[in-house]
């Protein structure tokens, strides 16, 4: 397996000042959507590629009940989900109230299996992908 980058300048925003670094940039090459993967499994395993899409929107259903109640799902060597929360700060704790949370996020962690691979990936360097330019002339990439 080989992750492709691309070499991109960035400017330090608290030192802009400074001149830009070069880093390396993950260039995605396609995706693989739902019924992709769902076909991908049923091709290593005898489970069907509808009995994969209904096991996968349970998990997902019961997922998204444990984390509104505030657990942590654990998805064995996957890894595992947690909400947490953002919110602007006050001066002392007991003025502090609930309408100063801005909203929540979803944290995932991964776990071994996704760890161990990415010790084994290699590198490669492609051209930098063209910019997209919207109708208002803003770049979007």
């Amino acid at each position: 397996m080989s992750v492709k980058y691309s070499v991109v300048m960035r400017k330090n925003p608290a030192k802009s000042s400074e001149p830009g670094k070069y880093y390396a940039h993950a260039q995605a090459y396609g995706e693989m959507d739902f019924d992709s993967l769902c076909e991908e499994v049923n091709g290593r395993c005898t489970v069907t590629r509808a009995d994969v899409a209904a096991a996968v929107e349970a998990i997902l259903e019961s997922m998204k009940k444990a984390l509104a109640e505030g657990r942590i799902v654990r998805l064995g060597n996957f890894g595992s989900f947690q909400i947490g929360v953002r919110s602007n700060g006050a001066v002392k704790e007991d003025e502090f109230v609930s309408s100063m949370i801005r909203g929540t996020r979803i944290s995932f962690r991964p776990g071994k299996l996704l760890t161990n691979m990415q010790k084994t990936l290699a590198y490669t360097q492609v051209a930098k992908l063209p910019v997209k330019v919207t109708n208002g002339g803003n770049e979007v990439g």
